[in-house]
């Protein structure tokens, strides 16, 4: 435990990366999913594009491309945009958030499509809105989204490691420059995964008690 003090310094970093992550994931996610639904064609084009590029890429990959890759166009660097692609802290978030929106985009539609085509059908004859059919075509996928999205959670927090590898000191950086300056890997990353370990097993315990909240009321299929 030499290195627990050090390493949860790095803890609200790490924690930052991973909130503001699933924000801006979860807003590209909903924006795309309206766009699969509504079938608009050239949309949902361009949306199943980045749902092969992003889910079909490795994560790493994806943020050596978005780090990296800017700095190789001189018209680039001359841009606003630099003054944001310079800044690692931006480009992890950005990566780790697109990478998210892809795969919470895939699970949101299936949610969508699980809902019974029977309760559309019951919400037009009751003389619903279109909005208060998607409000209730919502509420009922919502349960079915909570178990696949508290993976996708875990997923992203266990994620936000690999921006250690362009220089930010989350958690994982710090592990990293602890053990070129000790040699004790073990120890290192052994303080680290137990870390890891016990915020992964939290947010499960949170997520089922959600789970059991969300499908308390949910009808039987």
């Amino acid at each position: 435990m030499a290195y627990l003090s050090e390493l949860l310094s790095g803890l609200a970093t790490t924690l930052e990366l991973t909130v503001m992550s699933l924000l801006l994931g979860g807003l590209l996610a909903l924006i795309f999913t309206w766009l699969l639904d509504r079938r608009i064609p050239v949309a949902r084009q361009l949306v199943e594009l980045f749902l092969v590029v992003f889910t079909g890429t490795p994560l790493l990959v994806q943020i050596f491309l978005i780090y990296y890759g800017p700095a190789q166009f001189e018209w680039m660097k001359q841009s606003w945009l630099w003054e944001l692609l310079k800044e690692p802290w931006f480009c992890a978030i950005l990566a780790l958030g697109l990478n998210t929106a892809a795969y919470s985009t895939r699970l949101f539609k299936g949610a969508l499509d699980a809902v019974p085509y029977g309760e559309v059908l019951a919400c037009k004859a009751l003389g619903m809105t279109k909005g208060q059919t998607l409000n209730i075509k919502l509420r009922h996928a919502m349960r079915r989204v909570v178990p696949g999205y508290s993976n996708e959670v875990i997923l992203v927090l266990k994620g936000s490691s690999l921006a250690s590898t362009i220089t930010i000191m989350d958690m994982m950086g710090i592990a990293q420059r602890l053990n070129a300056q000790t040699y004790d890997t073990l120890g290192v990353f052994g303080v680290a995964g137990a870390i890891y370990l016990a915020m992964n097993g939290s947010l499960t315990l949170a997520f089922r008690w959600l789970e059991r909240r969300a499908l308390a009321f949910a009808p039987h299929e």
